[in-house]
């Protein structure tokens, strides 16, 4: 099911597409918060302190810990992806 969701996500060409499919697929808190990680990582990756991320994002300290953590130690899906947003 994993695999089958992420071939649908490569199958996606536009922005709009992708919203699209995610308002389907997810709740509005569900895309909120995905995308909230997505700026905390951002955030942590350009040497941003917890406290000016909390206070930009509205993020908790367990939430940016927590990023911080798939960061350092996780399979580099955010270094991918904020790699290639750079682009």
């Amino acid at each position: 099911q994993v695999d089958r969701l992420c071939r649908a996500l490569l199958t996606l060409r536009r922005v709009e597409e992708c919203y699209r499919f995610l308002e389907d697929i997810c709740t509005v808190n569900e895309i909120k918060a995905l995308s909230a990680r997505l700026e905390v990582a951002r955030l942590l990756a350009e040497g941003h302190t917890y406290d000016e991320i909390a206070r930009r994002t509205g993020a908790s300290s367990t939430t940016i810990s927590r990023v911080r953590r798939f960061l350092e130690y996780g399979a580099d899906g955010y270094r991918l992806v904020l790699q290639r947003l750079k682009s």
